[in-house]
């Protein structure tokens, strides 16, 4: 065969592979998502009772009022900071991701002594403070960050310890916040991957809906 010809073939092989893999597949793939799955395709968008979109469920969002449940703390505020506005250095790390720092870090120690901000030691010791303060039982989730600093959950049990606080902030009964935890745990995947989990967002925007049922 001749030069040109084997150049002809691998240039329209070229073309049919580009037109398959870069506009069919993902058009399909689309396609698939808009029709199968348009929650997951599309964010997982969350939206409150008047239809505004107010987050997603698979990003969290920081909550520190006793009228709500709080979240699990972030390195990053949840990438809520302002990069032009960042004194606290919140975003330091990203948009997302721990310290990474072990408790035999040099920088942590430096930081336990205030040489350096933000000061993660003495942030654990203000929450565990101010939980104490509100009547809450401090449980891991509500004192040290997660891993990507954006997990939208806490554990069953950080949700339950908030519920006293929760109930006399807002006046309700405290077998309707169960009720309420209950509704919006998510279980393990599959039934047996990973563990319980309540989406902190969920349970806030069903915490104001029951209260303005009131």
């Amino acid at each position: 065969m001749s030069f040109a010809r084997e150049a002809n073939r691998a240039i329209r092989a070229t073309l049919v592979l580009w037109v398959i893999a870069a506009i069919i597949y993902p058009f399909v793939m689309i396609a698939f998502g808009q029709i199968l799955l348009p929650f997951a395709a599309n964010g997982s968008l969350i939206k409150n009772a008047q239809g505004q979109v107010v987050g997603s469920a698979l990003i969290g969002q920081p909550f520190t009022s006793d009228r709500y449940f709080n979240s699990r703390p972030s390195t990053t505020s949840y990438s809520t900071a302002d990069p032009q506005k960042d004194e606290a250095r919140v975003l330091q790390t990203g948009v997302s991701g721990a310290s990474n720092l072990a408790p035999s870090n040099i920088a942590l120690l430096e930081r336990i002594r205030g040489k350096d901000d933000p000061d993660p030691a003495k942030r654990v010791e203000g929450d565990l403070n101010r939980l104490k303060t509100a009547g809450v039982q401090p449980t891991a989730d509500l004192v040290y960050t997660s891993g990507s600093s954006l997990d939208p959950h806490i554990t069953p049990e950080a949700a339950r310890a908030q519920i006293g606080r929760v109930a006399r902030a807002r006046n309700l009964q405290l077998n309707d916040l169960e009720t309420l935890i209950t509704q919006n745990t998510d279980g393990r995947f599959l039934g047996i991957f990973g563990e319980p989990g309540v989406n902190v967002l969920k349970l806030n925007l069903a915490l104001d809906q029951a209260t303005s049922l009131r």
